[in-house]
């Protein structure tokens, strides 16, 4: 680690014991981040995006006098993915760990998750005893803002949005950059905002809408954010297979052999040529992921595989899988304990499988970067090759799972935008918001208005 970059000595000590060099992401993005510029920062999946992001705040709560216990939780991470919120608590661990054991730290900053699996009882005593650090997701944080233990969020200084891209385009990014303005006014301070995505194009937009603005009248000033742009065409290796001789003949009725036990004819289906195909390509592996686009799907081909293997190969993993069976299989999936695990998006952002070495779509994904995310999870190191291969499900299909390989191959993420103005939101906003006390309505819009989403929004509208 270069001199350069001002961090206290053990955390310059551990950091050398613990990797070879910074790598390119860490390099560009720690001095705007050590100088407490908000900042976007781009990276390829696997290059310590999350550790350039949080290193310079655990360098800060560990060698700062500790503030007294209403004034603990000064980081807020925010994820948008449960599984990932997990996964970055669990690999936080390590570098405070061993940062500590390097001596002279003033204070062992602690962790705390609140996503919608937290327990009551775990919520009530983080209210009591507020973590230094909160990994939260952006319906959490909306209603921590909206209850009484939004006192905790009064001393936030940093709040990291971990796979920026995935939120830019909804409603519920929307939502979320409005939660961060009435944040900022709970804090009472500007707070430095931390912004991550391996797959973001224009990054001028993403930029704005994760710092805001100050209205003034009918104008709109973008508060300043840094743009590092350490990305780069990671190499990947993602190949089309087509199972079926020709997909042209799917769903044509096909005549079966005759009998007392005969159904009659059925359609012709992909699936019996699919599943052997995958178990092979399973076997052939460490740890396998399946990419599907819905959770019925997870459930159904991940039962199909294990009835032809004989035994468990796959498991389903989706948002309705319960808390404790999802942690299950993601410990086992890194492990190398469970050769395959069906997935929808549930495990596609920035989660580090490290026994990953093929991941599998299903049909085509629902754009080249949610492909790139999901193709990075295999390999998922700084140096590693991703391997993946993409089925198509039907003649229709294969147009798209072409176009998106090309695509992912080539690095030409697609451009997004947020949405503008979107009144669902702003609503539900207001309710929450209002509820805590009495406002006046010109106050009300004008903090509307900071967030990049309703920079427009016409008082009429309002």
């Amino acid at each position: 680690m270069p001199r350069s970059v001002a961090f206290n000595d053990p955390v310059q000590r551990w950091f050398e014991a613990s990797f070879p060099a910074p790598t390119r992401a860490q390099a560009l993005g720690w001095p705007p981040i050590i100088a407490g510029e908000s900042t976007l920062l781009l990276a390829p999946t696997g290059s310590g995006k999350t550790l350039a992001a949080f290193l310079t705040a655990i360098d800060r709560l560990m060698f700062t006098p500790v503030p007294a216990k209403k004034e603990r939780c000064r980081v807020v991470y925010v994820s948008p993915l449960k599984a990932l919120a997990v996964d970055v608590e669990r690999n936080l661990r390590a570098p405070l760990a061993g940062i500590a054991a390097q001596g002279g730290a003033l204070h062992l900053p602690q962790v705390g998750i609140r996503t919608g699996d937290t327990p009551a009882g775990e919520r009530a005593q983080m209210a009591r005893t507020p973590p230094d650090i909160l990994i939260t997701t952006p319906e959490s944080l909306y209603l921590l803002l909206t209850s009484q233990a939004r006192e905790i969020l009064r001393s936030v200084e940093t709040v990291i949005v971990d796979e920026i891209h995935s939120l830019v385009a909804t409603k519920r990014g929307a939502h979320l950059f409005l939660s961060l303005e009435r944040l900022q006014q709970q804090a009472g301070r500007e707070i430095q905002r931390i912004g991550l995505s391996a797959t973001q194009r224009p990054l001028e937009e993403v930029a704005r809408l994760l710092g805001g603005g100050e209205p003034s009248g009918k104008k709109w000033r973008a508060r300043p954010v840094t743009i590092v742009d350490a990305g780069s065409k990671k190499q990947l290796e993602v190949r089309v297979e087509v199972p079926v001789d020709d997909l042209s003949r799917l769903g044509e009725l096909e005549e079966l052999p005759s009998g007392p036990a005969s159904a009659g004819p059925q359609r012709r289906s992909i699936w019996p040529s699919i599943h052997p195909r995958l178990l092979e390509l399973i076997r052939a592996h460490r740890s396998t992921m399946i990419f599907v686009n819905s959770r019925r799907l997870a459930e159904r081909l991940a039962g199909a595989l294990n009835d032809l293997a004989g035994t468990e190969v796959a498991l389903a993993h989706h948002g309705s899988v319960a808390r404790d069976k999802r942690q299950e299989m993601e410990d086992r999936l890194k492990r190398g304990a469970l050769p395959a695990i069906v997935a929808t998006s549930s495990l596609e952002l920035g989660i580090d499988m490290g026994s990953v070495d093929l991941v599998v779509q299903i049909e085509a994904p629902p754009s080249i970067a949610s492909g790139l995310q999901r193709i990075g999870r295999a390999a998922h190191q700084v140096s590693g090759v991703p391997k993946g291969v993409v089925f198509p499900k039907h003649r229709g299909d294969l147009l798209c799972t072409a176009a998106a390989a090309w695509g992912m191959a080539a690095g030409q993420v697609e451009e997004t935008f947020y949405p503008r103005n979107p009144l669902d939101v702003l609503a539900q906003q207001i309710v929450a918001h209002t509820a805590d006390g009495v406002h006046k309505a010109d106050e009300v819009y004008e903090l509307v208005r900071r967030a990049a989403p309703f920079a427009d929004l016409p008082r009429s509208s309002f």
